[in-house]
């Protein structure tokens, strides 16, 4: 299993309510639906090289 970074996170309380909603509507936890989101937003920027697209997420 790949090790994950842990690092704090402040947020406004209203922006994490509706991340709360949306994780819970994709059947997710907060943490891993933000960690979604990030990911597709990189992969969305074209910041993430094809050969890493597989391995980002796996665990």
């Amino acid at each position: 299993m790949a090790k994950k970074k842990n690092f704090p996170l402040r947020i406004d309380p209203k922006l994490y309510d509706i991340l709360q909603s949306w994780a819970k509507d994709e059947f997710r936890s907060v943490n891993s639906h933000v960690e979604f989101l990030l990911r597709e937003s990189v992969k969305k920027a074209g910041r993430l090289p094809k050969s890493e697209d597989k391995k980002i997420g796996e665990d």
